[in-house]
This record gives structure tokens, C-alpha cells and sequence, in this order.
């Protein structure tokens, strides 16, 4: 079988799994539920510099990341790109005229959040594109391996309300995916170790705990990136519906230490496997430590540290 014809089997594949699988997401309800009360202020305090990223999305039965079109905006990839190459990456996000939209929030000192991820969960990307006069925003971006990847445009239009938009991107040539990794709570990159404690719970708010050592030694002294010590993502293996949310606390607020311990409170929309991937900056440089998590049935009790509330709120 030759390349194209391969990759038209595997993107024809995946079109049936994400059918399928956009399905399930709309009956799954929420991708994220709020914190618990004393987390909430911390969680979702909408500021201009460390608003909470998303926290204002009102209810929605269908998981972020997993329309292209919602609410009268819609996300359109501009640029092709080719396994390997760098490319000027270009998009817009329109209105429901048609128009480039041109003014945006500014949530965790960004008014665009865009993350790209392979369709197998594989590799990982969060970057932060300049927009241009016209509505056209655009960043470096490469893509190593061909295959089907999906980007999400994280983003909230000035008078409107947070929204996570997703378009899959195809890089033509030869691409066999790689399964789901078996689950993992430990994560080695440049040689710092972090740790996961707690679980994604599926329909309740489940407490996470990132700890992050280098040579043995937990770090104390992380540094603020975008507004806070850690950066959370799940994805949800088969169509990648998407969470995001941000840590408890933040830096300068009087009670949250620079490390060893990053928190979280997230909520799955239902069982299944998640990738999860945590950006985090320690002398100058950010890394992206990934993990993988199984969760089963919703049971209907709440986690120990947070009761569940319904809402579809998503946050970073």
C-alpha cells in the first residue's frame, strides 16, 4: 500500500472514530466542573492578567474542542503544512458574518491559546500566535511526522464568553499511529521528574497533584509562566475532547508556594483513557511533562477534597 493510500485509510478511519466518538461526547455531558467553594475564587477570578482562562464558559452539553463552529465563531486553518517543515501557521477565527474577528480578552497574558496535538495523542504543542491588523493570526509551527493532528484555538472575543474551537489538521505521507501509552503517573524530561497523585474523576471534581524534582531534590522555586506555576491539559483518547483548567492559586497571592506541589481540580466527562500534559518553567525554560490516565464509571459520590456542581464551566 502505498503512502497516500494509507493515509487516506487511517484519515477515513479516523473520521469514523471521531463520528462515533463526537457522539458519546455529547451525552457525557461537562468537561469540567468547578472547584470546591474555597478553591473558587482562586480558580475563576476573572482579572485581566490571570482571569480564569475559560472559567466564564457558560453551560454546554458538548465538550470543548470538539466543534469546529459554536456560538457564531468559527476557527479556519489557513496554511498546509508538510511533515518536517516549518511553516508561518495562519488562521482566523470569524464571526457569525463571516468577519475576522479582531479584539479579544486577555486571559493568562495571552489573548490566543493554541495548543496542536497528533490525533494519537503522541506529541504535543501549546503555542501563542501574534495577530495581525486584519484578524489573521499566525506562529512558527512544525510538524514533525505526517499524519492527522487537531488544533484548538483557546480564546475568549472581547463581550463574549470563553470558547475552545477544534479543527483537525492533515499532513500528507506515510503515518502509522501509535496506541494509547499504558497509564503512567511519573514523568521524566531534561531531567526533571514529576509526579501525578490523585485521579480524573468522571462526573465529579477529582483533586491532581503535580510534584516536580530535579536530581532527587523537589524544586521550590518555579517560576510564573502565563500567570501561573503550572499549566494543565487533558484530552480524552478517541475524539479529544478537551480540558483545560489551572492550578489552585496563583503566584503572588500570599498563600501559594513556587513548587514542589502544583494542584489542580478537573473533571472527566465520562470513563476512558486521558492524556494529560503539564507545562511548567524552571530556570528560563518551559517543559511539558506528559501522563496517562484511565478512569472508570461515574460512581455518584464526590472526591473526597470537592464536591461536583454540574456546571460546564472550563477553565486554565
Amino acid at each position: 500500500m502505498n503512502a497516500a493510500t494509507k493515509l487516506g485509510a487511517y484519515v477515513l478511519g479516523l473520521a469514523v472514530v471521531f463520528g462515533g466518538a463526537l457522539g458519546v461526547g455529547n451525552m457525557t455531558g461537562p468537561v469540567v466542573g468547578e472547584p470546591p467553594a474555597e478553591h473558587h475564587a482562586a480558580a475563576t477570578k476573572p482579572t485581566e492578567s490571570h482571569g480564569g482562562h475559560q472559567a466564564e464558559q457558560t453551560k454546554n452539553d458538548t465538550p470543548g474542542g470538539l466543534q469546529v463552529s459554536e456560538k457564531g465563531y468559527t476557527l479556519n486553518p489557513l496554511t498546509t503544512l508538510k511533515a518536517g517543515k516549518k511553516a508561518d501557521f495562519r488562521f482566523t477565527v470569524t464571526d457569525a458574518g463571516g468577519e475576522p474577528v479582531t479584539d479579544y480578552q486577555v486571559q493568562h497574558d495571552k489573548k490566543m491559546h493554541f495548543i496542536v496535538v497528533s490525533r494519537d495523542l503522541d506529541t504535543f504543542q501549546h503555542v501563542h500566535p501574534e495577530m495581525a491588523a486584519d484578524g489573521v493570526w499566525s506562529v512558527p509551527l512544525t510538524l514533525e511526522s505526517a499524519g492527522a493532528y487537531r488544533a484548538f484555538a483557546d480564546f475568549a472575543p472581547t463581550g463574549g464568553e470563553a470558547l475552545t474551537l477544534g479543527a483537525d489538521l492533515l499532513v500528507a505521507g506515510d503515518h502509522e499511529p501509535k496506541p494509547l501509552p499504558e497509564e503512567t503517573r511519573t514523568s521524566t524530561v531534561d531531567g526533571y521528574e514529576v509526579k501525578l497523585d490523585g485521579d480524573l474523576a468522571a462526573g465529579s471534581t477529582g483533586k491532581l497533584t503535580l510534584t516536580v524534582s530535579k536530581d532527587g531534590k523537589p524544586v521550590t522555586d518555579l517560576e510564573p509562566y502565563l500567570g501561573a506555576y503550572g499549566h494543565l491539559v487533558a484530552l480524552r483518547a478517541g475524539d479529544l475532547a478537551y480540558l483545560h483548567v489551572h492550578p489552585d492559586g496563583e503566584p503572588g497571592d500570599g498563600k501559594t508556594k513556587p513548587g514542589p506541589e502544583i494542584v489542580f481540580y478537573a473533571e472527566a466527562p465520562s470513563a476512558g483513557g486521558y492524556r494529560l500534559f503539564l507545562d511548567f518553567q524552571h530556570e528560563g525554560k518551559v517543559r511539558t511533562a506528559d501522563f496517562t490516565l484511565r478512569t472508570g464509571p461515574a460512581t455518584g459520590a464526590p472526591t473526597p477534597d470537592a464536591e461536583p456542581t454540574g456546571h460546564g464551566e472550563h477553565s486554565h
